[in-house]
């Protein structure tokens, strides 16, 4: 078992780069199937994600290299046969919700696709409804059996769908299957990420013709073919998000390179109000802080208000500010597992159905604490630099599945945090 160590009391000071988001790199390789040929995409950050879904792909039958640069991200290359195989092992995509973006891509280009029901954090309900309700508006013919979800379609063809909530992942998997679809298709209440912009870029990039990304309602006019691309992935609003609230617990100065500050306008905007100086630079931003935050309110909402993946770095936040905090988590309903965790480091913290009141305290203490999820891990670890003596974080293969070089780029900003191995 690893676990990180984490000694508190340093400020986090310096400049760390932030590579291509994650929630974006995973959609954009499953996109990749939609085009036989080599496509490229740079900046794909180095985490245990973007290993399992290139063997995802690798076992549709393409070919999937990777090059790591120096500073976290790489160039991914997806060389995508004539006719991709059309079945994903259980063993891969119950690691990994996203693997189930190849279902889309799949029906669209080779009529059918049979994709195990995916895996992924522990986060709460979500279902999959919307992608099957989607895929048989377009014309799928979709049944569940023995763990699988099965579809057909000789040809999907457009239609108009309304989503009951704006999915990202429902609305990036059928995005993706209406852009060869024949005819015209309109998805309203569609999800309105950066993600979703990024993913719509790629596509029209590759002979797509798509209208409205980043507004509640796209509309697709499908083509008879795609082609590859290289394409660059968006930077990560949700690790620089980290990063900022980071140096605003420790109180201290940080240049997030790359950072695209209009992502975060929100969570930007509860920090200044917490007290912190947010600079937007030309490319990135600088957060700083001196003197103890102001606890401050939070909810959160689909994009573009305050992101779920950042509640657990809020939450944790509040825990060292002065006041009292509501935090109101409204995308996630298991998003408060965490929380038993961040109280073991003597954070006050009580829970009300999706509600969150913490009672801000000057230190926290350090303690044995469990990740249970990518977010969660990493907003541990920042409770952990702001605790006496030194905390331990485990199951931190959470954390490597959406932060590249975490260790490194800590300490890059002064952090005493070791990776440390213990016995099962």
């Amino acid at each position: 078992m690893e676990c990180f160590e984490v000694t508190g009391g340093t400020a986090l000071t310096g400049r760390v780069r932030v590579t291509g988001a994650k929630n974006s790199a995973l959609k954009l390789m499953a996109a990749a199937l939609l085009a036989a040929g080599r496509t490229t995409i740079e900046e794909v950050p180095d985490i245990l994600d973007v290993a399992i879904m290139s063997e995802v792909l690798r076992r549709l039958g393409c070919d999937v290299t990777y090059e790591r640069h120096e500073h976290g991200g790489g160039r991914l290359v997806v060389d995508v046969p004539e006719e991709p195989s059309t079945e994903t092992d259980y063993d891969l995509v119950r690691r990994m919700r996203a693997s189930i973006s190849v279902l889309g891509p799949l029906v669209a280009r080779c009529g059918s696709a049979r994709v195990a029901l995916p895996g992924g954090d522990a986060i709460g309900s979500r279902g999959l409804d919307m992608h099957i309700s989607g895929l048989e508006r377009l014309g799928a013919t979709i049944d569940s059996e023995h763990g699988f979800l099965v579809a057909t379609a000789p040809r999907l063809r457009g239609t108009t769908i309304w989503l009951d909530f704006p999915s990202v992942g429902a609305t990036e998997n059928l995005v993706m299957a209406a852009v060869l679809a024949e005819g015209s298709t309109v998805i309203d209440n569609a999800a309105r990420e950066p993600e979703i912009i990024d993913l719509c870029t790629m596509l029209t990039a590759m002979g797509a013709q798509i209208e409205g990304a980043g507004t509640s309602t796209i509309t697709v006019e499908g083509v008879p073919a795609l082609e590859p691309v290289t394409y660059t992935t968006v930077p990560d609003r949700i690790v620089a998000g980290t990063w900022a609230i980071g140096a605003v617990m420790t109180r201290g100065d940080v240049v997030i390179e790359r950072a695209v500050a209009d992502h975060l306008t929100v969570a930007l905007a509860k920090l200044t109000d917490a007290g912190a100086h947010v600079e937007p630079l030309p490319d990135g931003l600088r957060v700083a802080m001196d003197g103890r935050p102001r606890c401050v309110d939070v909810v959160t909402l689909p994009y573009p208000g305050f992101p779920t993946d950042l509640q657990p770095m809020a939450v944790a936040l509040a825990a060292v500010s002065t006041g009292t905090a509501l935090i109101t988590e409204n995308v996630f309903e298991g998003r408060f597992m965490f929380v038993n965790e961040l109280v073991r480091l003597g954070a006050s913290v009580r829970i009300d159905g999706h509600h969150a009141v913490v009672r801000g305290r000057e230190r926290l203490s350090s303690a044995p604490v469990l990740a249970t999820d990518i977010r969660a891990g990493a907003g541990l670890v920042l409770a952990g630099l702001v605790s006496d003596g030194v905390t331990e974080v485990q199951d931190v293969h959470h954390v490597d599945r959406g932060y590249p070089d975490f260790v490194e780029q800590l300490r890059g900003l002064g952090a005493k945090i070791e990776r440390v191995r213990r016995p099962d």
